[in-house]
């Protein structure tokens, strides 16, 4: 079985006031996003065409909108916003594998991360 083709971006940085607590909404933090977006790109690499594939900036920008924007307060919900908008936005796209990173997350104790993944199908919920 072949592999899908894909396009990568990761460790995107944006501010946001995403979280539970009322100091996270109000003075905010730093996250990180990373997006894989799955799609066949046979077509863009033989023709070397910007319309047979997904523009990578613009999906930088619609999900720093999304991140910057109005604040959610689960990263599960704002994975799920993310995936939403691009599987909406973009009808190349097959599937997304969304992950967002917190890594000020308001835990007690020592630790590097915490992030959550989501996968998501252009056929989900059909």
């Amino acid at each position: 079985m072949m592999e899908q083709d894909c396009i990568t971006l990761t460790n995107m940085e944006f501010y946001g006031y995403h979280g539970c607590l009322p100091h996270e909404r109000t003075d905010g933090q730093s996250f990180f996003v990373d997006a894989v977006l799955y799609m066949d790109l046979a077509k863009a690499g033989r023709s070397d065409c910007l319309e047979e594939t997904v523009n990578y900036a613009a999906v930088y920008e619609d999900i720093r909108q999304l991140v910057e924007g109005d604040p959610v307060r689960l990263i599960e919900c704002l994975a799920e916003c993310i995936a939403s908008v691009l599987l909406g936005k973009y009808p190349l796209l097959a599937h997304v594998s969304i992950t967002v990173h917190k890594p000020s997350a308001p835990i007690p104790g020592k630790f590097g991360d915490v992030s959550v993944t989501l996968h998501r199908s252009r056929h989900d919920g059909e």
